[in-house]
């Protein structure tokens, strides 16, 4: 077990690494920054101090060297665009924002597509397993920010029932969370649904129920613990997807997240708070695919660590 975490430990550090020189690397082909916060009437010695300040006049490799050693330390540097202030920093307080919005959404599709997928498969080619996968068809299909914009229009301008930007009460994260768990919940409904099918097909299942155990218990205490290894790989991957993609909706609704935050970034070459935004996302989808890998051993007692 220890073997198979250091090996993972390994292989996040390694994908982490890559994806910081990739887009340290794709960094010069958007052009000089320094243009970007100067104003126009700037001397061309100007630039070239300011240049010289931010170490872009430096060799490639001595940047890459000094970025490097920074980022082991947790130093990226400061913002381009808020020079007193660290990237790291910047970043970090927004991530609490996303955080609890990809949680409340992730709880969502959950706490429904979960169920519909199970009852669904259950009741194979009855009319509840049809509306199932009606709606889940829809919910795939739905683009996100014209389902942000209906709920707007609809809840918020003709209802007024629910603020239409912003986060400070629990009625700032309705509208969000379900266009994020619109499109997450129709894929974990179809998903459970097919590994549901595929278990209740196996012998042990048809024993369960040849024992007389009750229908709930054989479909969630036997079936549902069996389906649900490549469930939690796709936890792991759409809760990674929500953390570091939640740029449209965060758009949408004007909500103070990290998505939203590095796209602004990203227009106003604002390098070092994209490093960050990267090396989190990273982090993130590395630290998520390990705790999904660990949670095999608990829901299946068969596997093995080699």
């Amino acid at each position: 077990m220890a073997q198979f975490v250091f090996r993972r430990l390994l292989e996040a550090a390694v994908v982490v690494f890559l994806a910081l020189t990739a887009v340290f690397c794709l960094q010069f082909l958007a052009g000089d920054p320094v243009k970007l916060f100067l104003p126009t009437d700037t001397t061309p010695k100007q630039i070239e101090e300011y240049r010289t300040r931010l170490g872009f006049n430096d060799p490639l490799v001595v940047q890459y060297a000094r970025f490097m050693r920074g980022a082991l330390r947790g130093d990226f540097g400061n913002s381009l665009r808020q020079q007193q202030e660290p990237a790291l920093r910047l970043v970090l307080d927004r991530f609490p924002a996303t955080l609890s919005l990809s949680a409340v959404a992730m709880l969502l599709a959950l706490g429904t597509a979960i169920p519909i997928g199970v009852i669904s498969a259950a009741r194979r080619n009855s009319w509840f397993d049809h509306l199932g996968i009606g709606t889940t068809v829809l919910g795939q299909a739905i683009p996100g920010f014209w389902l942000g914009l209906m709920l707007i229009y609809i809840f918020a301008v003709w209802l007024r029932w629910l603020p239409t930007s912003g986060r400070g009460t629990w009625l700032h994260y309705i509208m969000p969370a379900v266009t994020l768990a619109a499109f997450v919940s129709a894929r974990f409904a179809r998903f459970t649904r097919s590994m549901m099918l595929d278990v209740l097909g196996q012998d042990y299942i048809r024993t369960a129920r040849a024992k007389g155990l009750a229908p709930p218990r054989v479909l969630y205490k036997h079936a549902l613990k069996n389906a649900s290894l490549p469930i939690v790989t796709l936890l792991a991957l759409q809760l990674g997807q929500l953390l570091g993609g939640a740029v449209i909706t965060e758009t949408i609704f004007a909500w103070p997240g990290v998505g939203r935050f590095l796209v602004q970034a990203l227009l106003n070459r604002d390098f070092p708070v994209v490093l960050v935004g990267v090396f989190l996302t990273a982090v993130m989808y590395s630290g998520l695919n390990l705790a999904a890998d660990l949670a095999y051993a608990w829901l299946n007692p068969r596997i093995r660590y080699a």
